[in-house]
């Protein structure tokens, strides 16, 4: 049986202007540029300049004027002569290509970016060195599925039958797993020589087939990895001597000649544009003072198109449409509620910024003693929510006295010493680090050796967070980290 009831329920829902602005807390200052100019495109009451004073005064007035005021005489006369000067529809109709539009100076020398030649990525470069091969038609298209398939790393990770099934379904081919192999095996020898290698032995014996070595170890080193790759993965150099039949000073000779190999032959493709940070906020520590800035130079000043806004202030608008007048109105609270969401995120960006700051002092001075914060620290002391902090820390960087950091780094938990303070478990791990860094290559320290050496430095470590740690830092263990004389 169907029942009818009314429920009371209290709920919290965001704003539209609250979205936007939580979306422009998120981005970082590059992201931000291009979503200023994506917005100066599609709302054309938006433009670029520097809001007078007493604009500002009377944003938040109506938008109209109200129809119980009557100018005087003086007034009227000096209104009606401006509205025959042009009409609100002319204008809406007119393209802006004579219009008058006032904007601030704006500094071209910081805002132009530097022209930079097109990065060649690396599948083009492949291409380019395969299209002066001797190659058919099918071995082009056989070659240019296995570029497509090469991670950043250099490998192919997809099962050359699986290429060669679908290149045969898709076109109708009779396609061989041999004659893939051929054409794979043109595509290593290109430059980075072992690019498209399906493991790291494949990888290694190919660099070093090409490479102009001495015979002997050259052969050696082969046999060593086509044979016993497993032992020398795991470094059994002892093992290695007797398998090769040679002595350990010479089993180092080819482990050095080795080590010359590429292990990532795709490594170091990477772009200027993607190889490049760009900071969100500069810190710098002067006679005693942090100056805190936002890296926002390139962020143009918004504000509100004036001709815009005297003409929606008018009483009369002649042979304009509700449509339009709609639209315009929409279009001016869309430009109003963005410049504000702008402010806003100024605002909350630095005060986030100079909490962190005033709880890491340490560090921003002297470049260490990091302390554990979360951001519940932070949100405490601006009055804001947590999730508010995530936003304004996630992908933003740095610039201090000591390098750029990620604003993530500087929040960590904490490890308590014997003097009941509390540091930072990023301080721990540079403590294994330089632990690591002096220890004896050919005697290399196990991880209960490094937590006794915290201990008697006073930090209350185990065993099992010492190897967590080490292997956070893609440190190998003690047996990997062996060298032989």
């Amino acid at each position: 049986m169907l029942q009818i009831s009314q429920q009371q329920r209290l709920l919290q829902k965001l704003t539209p202007q609250q979205i936007q602005y939580l979306k422009l807390l998120q981005l970082p200052t590059i992201a931000l540029e291009q979503r200023i100019k994506t917005e100066l495109e599609q709302n054309p009451l938006l433009e670029e300049g520097v809001e007078d004073e007493m604009e500002q005064n009377q944003e938040d007035g109506e938008i109209e004027a109200p129809e119980t005021e009557e100018p005087t005489n003086g007034e009227a006369e000096q209104k009606k002569e401006k509205e025959e000067e042009f009409s609100f529809e002319d204008f809406v109709n007119d393209d802006h290509g004579d219009s008058p539009r006032v904007s601030a100076p704006r500094d071209d020398e910081e805002r132009d970016e530097i022209p930079i030649s097109a990065p060649e990525a690396l599948t083009q470069k492949l291409t380019a060195q395969l299209q002066l091969a001797d190659l058919t038609d099918i071995g082009m298209l056989v070659a240019d599925e296995i570029i497509g398939n090469i991670d950043e790393d250099g490998y192919l990770r997809r099962d050359l039958d699986m290429i060669v099934q679908d290149l045969n379904l898709s076109r109708k081919l009779q396609l061989t797993v041999a004659q893939a192999e051929l054409v794979l095996k043109r595509i290593q020898r290109l430059e980075p020589v072992g690019i498209g290698s399906r493991t790291l032995q494949e990888c290694l014996l190919v660099q070093l087939e090409a490479r102009n070595f001495d015979p002997r170890l050259k052969e050696i080193a082969r046999v060593m990895l086509e044979k016993y790759f497993d032992e020398f993965t795991k470094k059994h150099f002892e093992q290695l001597s007797k398998l090769l039949s040679i002595p350990l000073p010479e089993v180092k000779e080819v482990l050095d000649l080795v080590s010359r190999l590429d292990p990532k032959p795709g490594e170091g493709e990477i772009t200027t544009q993607e190889n490049y940070v760009t900071v969100d906020f500069i810190v710098h520590y002067e006679e005693g003072e942090f100056v805190i800035q936002l890296n926002d130079k390139n962020v143009p000043p918004l504000r509100i198109n004036k001709e815009y806004k005297e003409l929606m202030s008018r009483k009369k608008k002649n042979g304009v449409s509700s449509e339009t007048k709609t639209f315009i109105r929409q279009k001016f609270e869309a430009a109003k509620w963005f410049i504000a969401s702008i402010y806003q995120r100024r605002d909350t960006m630095l005060r986030v910024m100079r909490t962190i700051v005033d709880k890491q002092r340490d560090f921003f001075e002297m470049g260490e003693g990091l302390k554990p914060m979360i951001y519940k620290d932070i949100a405490e002391v601006i009055k804001m929510d947590i999730s508010t902090i995530s936003r304004v820390v996630n992908g933003k960087y740095v610039q201090t006295d000591f390098g750029v950091y990620e604003l993530r780094y500087f929040f960590s938990e904490g490890i308590s010493t014997q003097s009941g303070e509390d540091v930072s478990n990023k301080e721990v791990k540079l403590r294994i680090k330089e632990i690591l860094e002096t220890e004896d290559p050919h005697k290399p320290l196990s991880d209960d050796r490094i937590a006794e050496i915290l201990n008697e430095r006073g930090f209350n470590i185990a065993r099992r967070t010492v190897a967590k740690y080490r292997e956070s830092m893609m440190i190998p263990v003690a047996r990997l980290r062996r060298k032989i004389s």
